[in-house]
């Protein structure tokens, strides 16, 4: 499985740890992958770690939060330029503006960077709060209990994210199973996947350009840089991102955040009892829940912080690691929703940080506030257990919560 150990890597350096198989990251139930990724922290703060992707290649693994920093801030040295959607395809062409270096990067961060503003999303709350209504209060008349995951979080964060793009609800089972392929399947499954969400952006692209409308794709296909309209395989990098983007990770994030509420009553009456806390506490939710590790490509030989990287070597930042660090968390394993200046990077750091932070970080709140004020004090269901994962985006699923 994957590499051997490259030439380059000091054998004591090498850890057999992953964020795909190790203790506690494989689809397990009544897991911890989070609590199983902190415990790196007890060890160095730099090593090999065999195999720490999905197709099993070698990672260099920082687990200091400043390290991380360090690394997502400095793209010279650093790329993003995997072009790993592409490549599932047996293509060559970057997740726009994910996967893109400075200059380039800049320039269509620019442009799509007021679709995701701080007003935009504003604009957007009232119907985000609707659709959480409508959903929850289906399920609060409908029962005493509900799969979090399939009648809630997915539904819900999904069903806002399709009104953005201006894409059709009732296909929403159709991608979030495409989505779960492409983030969680075996090879086959990814390629499948890949291929079936690339086939419906360009349908999407080719049906926009005849027939435009108020929505995201129509943005794309009429936006313009440099007095140019966007490239077909630009147009795809950037629709590809933000329907995949769009489609895993906040509900995951839902789906941890009331996971922990149903296992800690008196975190659940605190916010029930002061609901103006939820605010603050999705801050330090995210940064103990934190789903998505980054991995970037080096550019060039580098000694850096004690690790020997060679140009081509994988260099993972994850978030989930980053934000259990003992140096910049007072009890970082400890989950306080009263945890103020919480400087976490859940949404990464440097010129890549999330374009959607801000809709995401709505969406959770929003979430959560619709949830508690809706449904009574929950629990998860006897002789019920949740499964977790970890992986390149953790996650949880036969989250089965019941109430009185």
């Amino acid at each position: 499985m994957g590499d051997p150990i490259p030439d380059h890597v000091p054998r004591e350096m090498v850890s057999d740890f992953s964020l795909f198989t190790s203790p506690g990251m494989q689809r397990v139930s009544n897991g911890d992958p989070h609590g199983a990724a902190a415990r790196v922290h007890a060890g160095p703060p730099v090593f090999y770690s065999l195999h720490n992707t999905r197709d099993g290649r070698g990672t260099w693994l920082r687990t200091r939060a400043k390290d991380q920093r360090k690394v997502l801030q400095d793209p010279d040295t650093f790329s993003s330029n995997r072009s790993i959607f592409a490549s599932a395809l047996g293509d060559d062409w970057p997740l726009i503006p994910l996967e893109l270096d400075p200059p380039a990067h800049g320039i269509f961060r620019s442009l799509l960077n007021p679709l995701f503003s701080p007003k935009r999303v504003m604009a957007l709350e009232a119907s985000i709060r609707a659709q959480a209504i409508t959903i929850v209060e289906k399920i609060s008349v409908s029962g005493k209990s509900c799969e979090v995951m399939k009648d809630f979080a997915i539904p819900f964060t999904v069903g806002v994210f399709l009104q953005f793009l201006g894409l059709p609800n009732e296909r929403l089972d159709v991608f979030v199973g495409w989505a779960k392929a492409l983030l969680h399947g075996d090879k086959v499954q990814r390629s499948a996947a890949a291929r079936s969400i690339l086939e419906f952006i360009d349908e999407l692209a080719a049906l926009r350009r005849k027939e435009p409308a108020g929505d995201f794709m129509t943005f794309v296909v009429q936006a313009q840089i440099d007095s140019r309209l966007l490239a077909e395989n630009e147009v795809r990098g950037i629709g590809v991102l933000l329907f995949v983007a769009g489609l895993d990770t906040v509900a995951a994030a839902i789906g941890f955040d009331l996971a922990h509420l149903a296992r800690n009553p008196k975190d659940q009456n605190l916010l029930r009892s002061e609901p103006e806390r939820i605010v603050l506490a999705t801050e330090e939710l995210l940064r103990a829940y934190s789903t998505v590790q980054m991995i970037r490509v080096a550019t060039k030989d580098i000694d850096f912080e004690g690790a020997p990287i060679r140009k081509g070597d994988y260099v993972c930042c994850a978030t989930m690691i980053a934000n259990r660090d003992p140096a910049e968390f007072e009890d970082p394993n400890v989950i306080d929703l009263a945890r103020e200046d919480n400087c976490h990077t859940a949404f990464a750091a440097g010129p890549h940080r999330c374009l959607g932070s801000h809709l995401a970080r709505r969406e959770i709140i929003i979430g959560l506030e619709e949830w508690l004020s809706h449904i009574p004090h929950f629990r998860i269901k006897e002789g019920t257990a949740p499964i977790t994962h970890g992986g390149h985006v953790f996650g949880i699923e036969n989250l089965v919560l019941e109430w009185s």
